[in-house]
């Protein structure tokens, strides 16, 4: 006897399609009368066959209101689609308690509606859904019509199987419901980011690729600009004796120049120029840093080569992605820094690190394991300690799946100085986060992106 209720609900957000749960109940209708008259003609056992039609067709009925009452474009809210299942539980629950109660092997499917509660809806409505169900399941425990068959022998399991099949189906209700929830819950939360992160990089990408449209316009712009100062400027020699017309002419010519200078201005700052794709490390640091400079907090750069590294400073790809995720990074360490934020960087041969340190109170303990995963507050009471601002982690998820998608690695972790006395030099007391490339992966070609210089020859 299966049972079928809104199994399709989406999400805690979504909404389900009113037709799909028209077709899955008419499936669980069909599978419902199935086993019914199985059990009554197959099987031999005496039913009270209206009464179990007459349930079973209750789901029919509420299909058929459902079909002309409602458009099939219809999609059922949270609200509907709790009441349905509760339906469903109600009538499956009903059915039970005519077949045997906890002595039908059928009664299992008891947990499906709970489960997809826990998996399509809110925390409060599954709660509703696994304790109502609980109240069912103990009460076609106790009390059932028996299976009988039509020969008048008794089918019922043993009174201590009988007990241990009720504990089961409860405990089931509370576990599934509750790991169903967290995992839905999980996924939801994973979901929700990732979309985060791909907008993110989206973004970061137009603007990257806005200095090649505006160079491009300016290019494309330049010839009609030129076009009218010339007539306009033929046209203000010819109209020497109307001066009135004059003027307006040489007003277009002006006017002409302005939009030549502006649109040489957004070339010059827009410009796709190949030497902008690679900076050297530093540069590409500060660049990232810039917007937080002047918020209040010092930001200090260093610099320098690792055991077996070079002295000259790397040449390293400006990835949007790479930019945009250590700005994310730096932001967070300036919102939570009392003075001070370093940005240090080292290189070798093989890596490229990258240590960005405040001297705040550091990551609350609670959450230290979990830093880069996303909505990292959503456990009821946690908040972190390092000031009054309550992100939800969101912004370290971003930083770390883009610098991820770079080939870094990343380590969260507090510093092991002690926090400055009043007045004294800031330390390096707060969060750490050292994100470490392979080389490879980062360092542009030594000979530029332009290519190796090629001699001229004839």
């Amino acid at each position: 006897m299966s049972e079928i209720g809104a199994s399709t609900v989406a999400g805690p957000q979504d909404w389900v399609r009113l037709r799909t749960l028209i077709f899955l109940r008419w499936t669980a209708v069909a599978g419902q009368l199935g086993a019914v008259l199985a059990a009554c003609f197959f099987y031999g056992i005496d039913l009270d066959l209206p009464l179990c039609l007459a349930t079973i067709g209750a789901s029919v009925a509420a299909n058929l209101v459902a079909i002309f009452l409602f458009p099939e474009s219809r999609r059922l809210s949270q609200a509907e689609a709790t009441a349905t299942l509760l339906f469903d539980t109600a009538q499956l629950a009903l059915l039970l308690a005519l077949t045997g109660g906890l002595n039908n092997p059928f009664a299992l499917l008891i947990l499906v509606p709970v489960t997809i509660a826990a998996t399509a809806l809110e925390l409060r409505p599954t709660v509703l859904l696994g304790v109502i169900t609980m109240v069912l399941v103990t009460i076609i425990a106790r009390w059932h019509v028996p299976l009988v068959l039509k020969s008048g022998e008794l089918l019922v399991v043993p009174p201590i199987f009988g007990f241990g099949y009720w504990l089961a189906i409860v405990i089931g209700v509370a576990f599934l419901g509750a790991y169903a929830h967290r995992i839905a819950a999980e996924n939801h939360s994973m979901s929700d980011a990732l979309l985060a992160t791909q907008l993110a990089l989206a973004r970061e990408q137009k603007l990257t690729d806005l200095g090649g449209v505006v160079a491009a316009a300016a290019h494309e712009l330049g010839t009609p600009l030129a076009t009218i100062k010339l007539v306009s400027s033929e046209l203000a020699d010819e109209l020497d004796d109307r001066p009135e017309l004059c003027e307006d002419a040489m007003l277009i010519r002006e006017q002409a120049d302005r939009c030549r200078d502006i649109l040489r201005s957004m070339g010059r700052a827009g410009k796709d120029d190949l030497h902008l794709r690679a900076a050297p490390l530093l540069a590409v640091l500060r660049e990232a840093a810039e917007p937080h400079l002047d918020r209040g907090k010092e930001i200090r750069f260093d610099t320098a080569p690792g055991p077996g590294g070079s002295e000259r400073q790397p040449m390293i790809f400006r990835f949007p992605e790479l930019i945009h995720a250590l700005r994310n990074l730096i932001q967070n360490a300036v919102d939570f820094a009392e003075s001070t934020v370093w940005v240090d960087a080292e290189w070798t041969d093989r890596t490229i690190t990258v240590r960005i340190t405040d001297d705040g109170k550091g990551y609350a303990p609670g959450v230290l394991g979990r830093i880069g995963d996303p909505f990292l507050h959503s456990r009821p009471g946690e908040r972190n300690p390092r000031g009054e601002y309550e992100g939800m982690g969101l912004g370290l998820f971003i930083a770390k799946t883009l610098l991820e998608r770079t080939g870094a690695q990343l380590r969260f972790a507090n510093g092991t100085a002690p926090q400055a006395p009043e007045g004294g030099a800031p330390q390096r007391s707060g969060a750490v986060i050292t994100v470490e490339w392979p080389a490879h992966r980062l360092l542009a070609p030594e000979t530029g992106p332009l290519g190796e210089n090629i001699p001229i020859t004839g």
